[in-house]
């Protein structure tokens, strides 16, 4: 690793103005180092002063490839606790995942293991009672496997790690260097670990450029998508869903579109087919899209033919290829099986087209809305057109607002370029995205379906706006709106990207680069995760900054 480099990761981290922090007389610093393939090494490294110990650092950095991502930490704030405080400090923290400190077996660190250790390997473990979004974690330590991690990853063998009486609890201020640039890593928050978002703008950029080549490379040469990952335990993801391999078509047409990757078109039109032909069926001039399923019945879902009409419209729109039109025709002719009298919709059929399930999950009806303005506007469909507002018009009399769904947001917001002056379906859209404005400041995780709500409800003010019903968002705060969007895209960023200096400490890191995540369930990285982070990404930056 050049001087230079290494010169510049000392002065990021004399900039915290942390470089005296000691303990027991003893500065330490833990260094992470990989070329992407494996799991970064970490090691610490003690001396009586910072100088001391960074000269440490540099005798390991000089013999390291200066493409190499290096991450150095300089360990702060170190506190001890009992083995039971430790315990109950865990199991009070209420996401998997979200307990965000080192730990060490002992007080010379010769033990110690970063938060990011922990995490990235699941080293703690939530409860067999948990339930992701109705319980707490209950997190307890893993002390098998984590006796097994110390001794593969850091060649300590301590095999009574269960009786250790003291855990001492650490954070720490670090910098990161990626192979060509030195950057300050957040130390405090929810984005701790991550780089601090200075030109947020060009950090943007980069994580959907990187996040359009992730989602692409899991198109397999079949056509289907490998599916996701558990990345904290080194699982693939096998089960399979119709809605998501549309949606993320569409979401991934849209992406490659905007970064202007055209070679991916072919590669989207590949996994169209490989859905048209293996993922849907066809009768009496109708097509349905199916889910099928090893250990129950397979069902023809609503939410399933709105995301073939959205894939099937972005791609005819983004390459002005009309293979897949007459296809478009013969899925909304199947939709007269699904809408029921006052203009509503089932939401599932069984294969024979009878009804399953009126209710399954109010996103549906916001898909077909949106995706069939779409595509009325690309195909001029006036069966289309006509569904959506009668669809819209249910809506806004059932107080559909009361949802504050994305769906919604993306359906009124497309509408109103069918039906600009309708009051009706703009108070909807302004109840289903300003009551909700409460929840999405404050909510914890990455969450990306919250930012697709403020990109199309931002689009739908300008749009009120210039219809001349401004008097309509008289008793909101559009500001605030405006405000929570860019909190929203900063903290997904944080809080939810494969990002270089996160994925090191996974297995193959190189894999999961441009990735994106909910940390809260083993760090799981499926296709409609990369989906509905980079459609809420590409739209905030269509509207901010191009």
């Amino acid at each position: 690793m050049k001087t230079a480099s290494i010169t510049a990761l000392r002065e990021a981290l004399a900039e915290k103005g942390t470089h005296h922090q000691q303990w027991a007389g003893r500065v330490m610093i833990a260094t992470s180092i990989t070329d992407g393939s494996v799991r970064a090494k970490v090691r610490f490294h003690s001396g009586k002063s910072f100088k001391n110990a960074w000269q440490n650092v540099v005798d390991l950095l000089h013999n390291v490839d200066n493409h190499s991502d290096v991450k150095v930490d300089l360990v702060t704030n170190i506190q001890k606790l009992t083995r039971q405080q430790f315990t109950q400090q865990l199991a009070a923290v209420p996401r998997m995942h979200y307990w965000r400190k080192g730990i060490s077996f002992d007080a010379q660190f010769q033990t110690a293991l970063l938060e990011e250790e922990l995490n990235a390997n699941a080293l703690t473990v939530p409860s067999p009672d948990h339930v992701i979004g109705e319980n707490g974690a209950a997190m307890t330590l893993d002390v098998k496997k984590t006796a097994s991690f110390l001794l593969k990853q850091h060649n300590v063998n301590v095999p009574d790690l269960a009786d250790a009486t003291n855990v001492w609890v650490f954070t720490t201020k670090a910098a990161f260097y990626d192979g060509e640039r030195v950057m300050p890593i957040t130390d405090s928050g929810l984005g701790i670990g991550t780089r601090t978002l200075g030109n947020f703008q060009q950090e943007l950029k980069t994580v959907i450029d990187n996040g359009e080549q992730f989602l692409k490379a899991q198109i397999q040469d079949s056509g289907r998508f490998i599916y996701g990952y558990y990345p904290a335990r080194e699982q693939v993801l096998t089960n399979y869903n119709t809605v998501r391999h549309f949606s993320s078509l569409y979401a991934l047409a849209e992406t490659s579109a905007f970064v202007h990757d055209d070679a991916a078109f072919d590669r989207i039109k590949l996994s169209l087919k490989y859905g048209l032909d293996n993922l849907t069926i066809q009768r009496d001039g109708c097509q349905f899209a199916v889910d099928y399923y090893k250990n129950k019945d397979d069902e023809l879902k609503l939410g399933s033919q709105a995301t073939v009409l959205l894939a099937l419209c972005k791609y005819q729109e983004v390459t002005g290829d009309h293979t897949f039109e007459p296809v478009l025709q013969r899925v909304i002719n199947g939709l007269k099986y699904f809408r029921t009298a006052d203009n509503g919709f089932i939401h599932v059929l069984h294969t024979d087209l009878s009804e399953k399930d009126k209710f399954r999950i109010i996103y549906y009806e916001g898909e077909i809305t949106f995706a069939l303005s779409r595509c009325y506007e690309l195909t001029g469909n006036v069966q289309a057109k006509t569904i959506v507002q009668e669809t819209l018009d249910h809506m806004a009399a059932h107080n559909y607002g009361r949802f504050h769904d994305h769906w919604i947001s993306y359906a009124v917001n497309e509408a109103l370029e069918l039906f600009g002056d309708n009051r009706d379906y703009m108070k909807l859209a302004i109840a289903n995205a300003f009551g909700h404005l409460d929840f999405i400041a404050q909510r914890d995780t990455a969450y990306p379906t919250l930012l697709e709500l403020l990109d199309a409800a931002s689009k739908m003010v300008d749009k009120v706006n210039a219809a001349g019903q401004s008097d309509l968002l008289a008793e909101v705060d559009v500001s605030r709106l405006r405000d929570v969007q860019t909190f929203r895209a900063k903290h997904e960023v944080a809080t939810g990207c494969f990002l270089p200096e996160v994925a090191m400490y996974f297995y193959q890191p190189n894999k999961f680069v441009g990735g994106f995540f909910a940390r809260h369930d083993h760090f799981r990285t499926r296709i409609d995760d990369c989906e509905h982070f980079l459609s809420g990404l590409v739209n905030y930056y269509q509207l901010l900054y191009a």
